[in-house]
């Protein structure tokens, strides 16, 4: 099923997950809107905002880590995580 594109089923996960993820934030926008607010970094945000913030930081997290650690990944998951309730509660 993967084959055409030599997917791993992380990598399908991964782009399934961000799938599910806009999916779901374009759900709350419609249901609940929200009017943008402004976070510790004085510029107004929206979920959506924060989710690509969230993102965009992850993803330089993570290559981070691969290129400075030689800890297992999962730990930068972790920090991911972290990061991303940081983002949604203060940005």
């Amino acid at each position: 099923m993967l084959d055409w594109m030599a997917w791993t089923w992380p990598t399908a996960a991964f782009f399934a997950i961000i799938a599910a993820t806009l999916l779901t934030f374009t759900f709350l926008a419609i249901k609940f809107p929200e009017a943008p607010r402004l976070g510790i970094l004085r510029i107004e945000t929206t979920r959506g905002d924060r989710l690509f913030i969230t993102l965009l930081g992850s993803a330089f997290i993570n290559l981070a880590w691969l290129g400075l650690s030689g800890l297992p990944q999962y730990w930068a998951l972790l920090l991911c995580a972290i990061y991303a309730a940081a983002v949604f509660r203060w940005v």
